[in-house]
């Protein structure tokens, strides 16, 4: 099947490479001319495990293409994708931005021939395909389209092998026709029994804002509850799994930490909180997550302060990791993007170093952050390592090493990833989130 993919960001870059590894004929359209050559040399923009690999085997073998000609993939294209941007708006009043799904829609509209299915691949608010429906129809009375709604569940650094093997496919539609395209296009899955949930388009579009909140509201649980742990000598990880085990509860996200970032979390629960606004709704529990979300990263200053003895001013700080999470170079809404410059301003000085994630961080957080090549160098003369972003390469640290290295044996693990009681026997300090 011939797609056009309009976005060459995280999710149209990922899902246009893997419809084109089913065997699908994909074009990848961008308006940026420096992004679409970067591509066609064999460069990816963003950092996903294979995702290369994957490009370079598919581009090789003729399925799939870049250009910044929409009038080149749309006229023959049976489906298209829209996986542009939806940014918060700039008002910073939370609702999405949906500027570039209109412009998008308009521009299709233009080269359509024959019947295409116009299909919301990015996340965006209830009501979006009876717009993009609209301007199309409005732009080019003739066309003959369906627009649908196919929500994205992908986890950054797991993007491909979620592609693959999903837990589901979502897929809002209003006629048979568009249905018997999307599950041919989706047919690979199919055979392999992942279930296509098949729904009106309000309930796709709601579909991926609510499994975002219910996630975040997840993560902001077990921060709240690493907190109450700390104050009565409890501990959060013996907790997390006696209440994981429980089918009804479920292990994952239950890992407390510095807060949740990324492109979708933060954004996301701010989007449905307004949208629900507009219908005269509230969503109390979202709303608290969001609230303890940033009440958690201002803890975390104040546990690294606590851990320095009441004063970052003057002290060298060697934090690992930088990115939301790892196997990504996403910077988006980062812990460290509030956790740092409050410790800058208190008078600490930082190094820094992470896998990937360096010449991004470098666009968000402000001067005065040496950033380091090697992670040992980076705790030389440190008065306490923090740990921020859970890397395999920072699980196994030479612990005799690092000592050696720092001017002060304090670890701020603040991802729980090393054993207090091993952390004590090699000499340090050691600090972690909700247990002592």
């Amino acid at each position: 099947m011939k797609i056009a993919m309009i976005g060459t960001g995280y999710v149209g870059l990922v899902t246009g490479t893997c419809f084109a590894e089913f065997g699908h004929h994909v074009t990848c359209v961008d308006k940026l001319e420096e992004k679409i050559q970067t591509l066609k040399a064999g460069d990816i923009p963003i950092y996903e495990p294979g995702l290369d690999t994957m490009v370079t085997k598919n581009a090789r073998e003729g399925r799939l293409r870049f250009t910044t000609d929409l009038a080149d993939a749309v006229p023959d294209a049976e489906a298209i994708f829209i996986a542009v941007g939806t940014p918060t708006s700039r008002r910073g009043d939370g609702y999405a931005d949906l500027t570039y799904i209109y412009a998008a829609a308009k521009e299709i509209a233009e080269h359509l021939e024959g019947y295409t299915v116009i299909v919301d691949k990015s996340t965006v608010p209830v009501g979006t395909a009876r717009q993009v429906a609209r301007i199309i129809k409005e732009t080019n009375p003739e066309a003959d389209f369906d627009v649908a709604s196919n929500p994205e569940f992908l986890r950054e650094g797991a993007a491909i092998a979620d592609f693959m093997h999903p837990d589901r496919v979502v897929i809002g539609i209003e006629s048979e026709r568009s249905e018997q395209v999307l599950r041919e296009i989706y047919q690979p899955l199919y055979l392999r029994d992942t279930p296509i949930v098949s729904t009106t388009i309000e309930t796709a579009e709601l579909t991926k804002y609510a499994a975002n909140a219910f996630l975040a509201v997840k993560i902001s649980f077990i921060n709240e509850i690493a907190s109450v742990c700390e104050a009565v000598d409890a501990n959060v990880i013996d907790l997390a799994k006696g209440i994981g085990m429980d089918g009804r509860i479920g292990s994952k996200f239950l890992h407390p930490g510095p807060g949740y970032g990324g492109s979708c979390f933060p954004k996301d629960t701010l989007a449905l909180m307004r949208l629900v606004q507009e219908y005269g709704e509230s969503l109390r529990i979202v709303e608290a997550a969001v609230e303890v979300n940033a009440a958690q990263k201002a803890r975390m200053v104040k546990k690294i302060r606590d851990a320095l003895g009441g004063s970052e001013a003057g002290k060298t700080l060697a934090v690992l990791g930088l990115t939301f999470k790892p196997e990504t170079d996403d910077m988006r809404d980062a812990p460290v993007l509030s956790i740092l410059p409050a410790l800058l301003e208190k008078g600490a000085k930082i190094k820094a170093h992470d896998p990937k994630g360096v010449e991004e961080a470098k666009k968000y957080l402000p001067e005065g952050i040496d950033y380091m090549d090697d992670t040992y160098e980076t705790c030389a003369g440190a008065d306490a390592v923090i740990l921020m972003t859970e890397w395999n390469q920072y699980r196994a640290l030479d612990l005799e090493k690092l000592k050696v290295k720092m001017k002060t044996p304090i670890f701020i693990d603040l991802r729980n990833v090393y054993d207090p009681t091993s952390l004590k026997n090699s000499g340090f300090s050691y600090v972690g989130v909700g247990r002592k």
